[in-house]
Parts: C-alpha cells; structure tokens; sequence
C-alpha cells in the first residue's frame, strides 16, 4: 500500500517520538532515462523522466517505527509556505538575509 507524499504545505511526523527531519523511505520509480555512454563506455544520465512514483513505506529513523509516520501541515512560518512563486525563498533576488 502506497503512503501519502507531503505536498509542499506538508511534512512527515513520527507520532511515536516526534521526529520531523529523518526517515527511510522505500519508493518504486519507474522512469526512463536518457542515457550517454561516451568512447570510452562510461556511462551518463544526462535526462530523467519519472513515469511513476510510489512511497512504500517511510521508516522513523529516530525510533524505527514503520507505521507512525503520518503526513501533518508545516507551520505557517516555514520557508516552503513562504516561497513565491518563482520557487525561490523570499529575499533571494534582493540579496536579503533571513
């Protein structure tokens, strides 16, 4: 069974101990690549476009529960609720510091 993704106003919350910042997540992509393999028979990525993208399972990697990971909303002071919608944190293009 798939697990919910955090969208960009989301994130992941260990109900068993908190954690916000680290998980295992175990995806199946299924994409197809452009690959460039030179003379010599190295190999390049040089373009990938993901088909499908489906989180199986996101692991606490705090406490190591598997199922209570859950997706919540960010506050309304982080920086990915502030972006614009260029996609750049607020005062990038002015060059003002946070």
């Amino acid at each position: 069974m798939a697990v919910a993704t955090p969208g960009p106003d989301e994130r992941w919350r260990c109900r068993q101990c908190g954690n916000l910042t680290r998980f295992d997540v175990t995806r199946t992509t299924r994409a197809t690549e452009f690959v460039h393999v030179d003379l010599a028979g190295d190999a390049v990525v040089e373009s990938r476009d993901v088909l499908a993208d489906s989180v199986e399972h996101v692991t606490c990697r705090w406490c190591g529960t598997v199922d209570a990971v859950e997706v919540v909303p960010r506050p309304a002071g982080s920086q990915a609720a502030r972006r614009t919608s260029s996609g750049a944190a607020p005062g990038a293009a002015s060059g003002v510091a946070e």
